[in-house]
């Protein structure tokens, strides 16, 4: 048997269920609080064994302009070319190029992150969170939490305002947390 016949063996395609997933992110604002905010478009699939993750492949593709702070006038500037630039640069993908296992249902998936056009590795601490079957269509579903953080100016997200009192607007790091539920594909 050849090894990519019994890799195919157990590696079945998932898609993630947007509904029952979400993919936030928070940015320290004034250096004394928090900004919370998500993307409420995105698609991604996986193709993996959920028994081990470590030859999983992710793919995620976020709409950039359907970033949602809770705060109109401060989502038309994240858009803009000050930021996202969404115009020019309609996506956020992430593609794994790696998956090691640290622990009991614990994973760290790297690969490679693509936002406002610059490409740079991010690793993100996964967890598998379980799996069963959905009583509404009797498929196999399973949950996972992934979080991490980025540096925003190794994107090219550079903008920012400094404070009268020290410091600046907008903090260079930001956290980032996913949670998935995917089921198996037909």
């Amino acid at each position: 048997m050849y090894l990519w016949e019994e890799f195919s063996m157990t590696v079945e395609k998932w898609q993630v269920d947007p509904a029952h997933s979400s993919i936030e992110f928070q940015v320290k604002h004034m250096m004394v609080s928090k900004v919370k905010g998500a993307f409420k478009d995105f698609s991604a699939s996986v193709d993996m064994d959920p028994e081990d993750l470590t030859d999983a492949k992710i793919h995620f593709e976020v709409d950039a302009a359907s970033i949602d702070t809770r705060q109109a006038d401060r989502d038309k500037h994240l858009i803009s070319d000050d930021f996202l630039s969404t115009e020019k640069y309609p996506k956020i993908t992430f593609e794994s190029t790696s998956v090691s296992k640290k622990g009991d249902d614990e994973y760290d998936v790297t690969g490679d992150l693509t936002i406002r056009g610059v490409t740079k590795p991010a690793t993100f601490h996964v967890t598998f969170e379980g799996s069963g079957k959905d009583p509404m269509g009797g498929k196999t579903v399973a949950g996972f939490e992934a979080t991490g953080k980025i540096n925003r100016k190794d994107f090219d997200l550079t903008w920012n305002v400094a404070l009268e009192t020290g410091g600046v607007l907008v903090g260079d790091e930001i956290k980032i947390n996913i949670q998935l539920e995917a089921s198996q594909a037909e």
